[in-house]
């Protein structure tokens, strides 16, 4: 099982100047974590709104490359059935591609690039490795790629925007290889960002691998959602309750569904040889969405920053392997 650490939060009531610090050092709180909290608690500058920009056609996939069942149409059936032997084996080609996939399009973030150029990037690294690129024609989603700025929750289109010096943007990665679905996604600082955006960006990370922590088979799925929400509420972030984590594996989206928020009636158990998606969204203020008129993109009600970052994971006896993480 993969652990990792997480920070102490401070609380929501701050101590005086002179005050010992809250964090148990010992020390005057002006002397010790003062200056951080101002930093980390002072609200994000004021950015203009996303706005939609100009869509590239759709980049085409070599015929040699296995498609799934809904390349041409754009509607998913059953999906291929492979052999269930080798299916786990699989399943850990597909994520590890995934992986490399979101690593070396994240790579390429930077002041200036637009988000179609994004795509282009990701959609290369999917055909370089034998890969369909598992959104392009989903339902009709245009593109290879899902780009989310700013304020955009997810479903972000590629287009003719470029990135800001400040903005974030979450990559969304899925490639459909050896007959299964491999999926992850991370959220990219531009440039030098604020120390809000920042601290964002390092508690959505820390809530994705406590929900992954959680993960144990026997439990109630809902454990994953108390685990994220009560990491996340420390630092006063929001939790997208409309969206959630899925299984996956020949198909894109499949049961169990993954809330990251406590759900009292999410009790299906955790079995052993589950895949799933851990995917949180962290808001820095409301979780009520908007939808924009092209039918995906999905944006805070307020216009305040979002974030995201997601594993697929393979429930073990002992816990959960993380299968979306570039091999060292």
């Amino acid at each position: 099982m993969n652990t990792t650490s997480t920070t102490l939060a401070p609380p929501a009531k701050l101590p005086g100047p002179n005050e010992p610090c809250w964090c148990g050092s010992g020390n005057k709180y002006k002397k010790c974590h003062r200056g951080e909290d101002s930093q980390a608690r002072a609200p994000a500058p004021a950015a203009r709104r996303v706005r939609p920009g100009a869509v590239s056609p759709r980049r085409p996939v070599p015929a040699h490359i296995p498609r799934p069942d809904y390349a041409d149409t754009g509607r998913p059936g059953p999906g291929a059935k492979g052999d269930p032997s080798t299916r786990v084996e699989r399943m850990r080609r597909a994520c590890r591609a995934a992986a490399e996939v979101l690593q070396v399009t994240g790579a390429a973030v930077k002041p200036g690039i637009t988000t179609d150029a994004l795509d282009a990037i990701c959609h290369e690294e999917y055909i370089r490795r034998g890969g369909y690129p598992s959104t392009l024609n989903y339902h009709g989603f245009p593109k290879s790629l899902c780009t989310s700025v700013n304020e955009v929750i997810l479903h972000g289109i590629p287009d003719s925007r470029p990135l800001e010096d400040g903005d974030i943007v979450n990559l969304d990665v899925t490639i459909y290889l050896d007959g299964m679905h491999g999926d992850c996604s991370a959220t990219f600082p531009v440039g030098k960002i604020d120390a809000a955006s920042e601290q964002l960006l390092r508690v959505t990370r820390e809530c994705m691998m406590l929900g992954i922590e959680a993960v144990k088979p026997g439990l109630p799925i809902n454990v994953i959602g108390r685990a994220i929400e009560a990491h996340a509420k420390r630092y006063g972030y929001g939790v997208v309750q409309s969206y959630c984590g899925h299984g996956i594996g020949e198909i894109f989206h499949l049961e169990p569904q993954v809330s990251h928020t406590f759900d009292y009636h999410a009790t299906d158990i955790i079995q052993e040889g589950m895949f799933f998606t851990i995917e949180p969204m962290l808001t820095m203020g409301s979780t009520r969405h908007l939808d924009w008129d092209d039918g995906w993109t999905v944006v805070t009600a307020d216009g305040k920053r979002s974030a995201q970052f997601e594993h697929t994971i393979y429930v073990t006896r002992d816990g959960a392997e993380i299968l979306t993480q570039v091999s060292p």
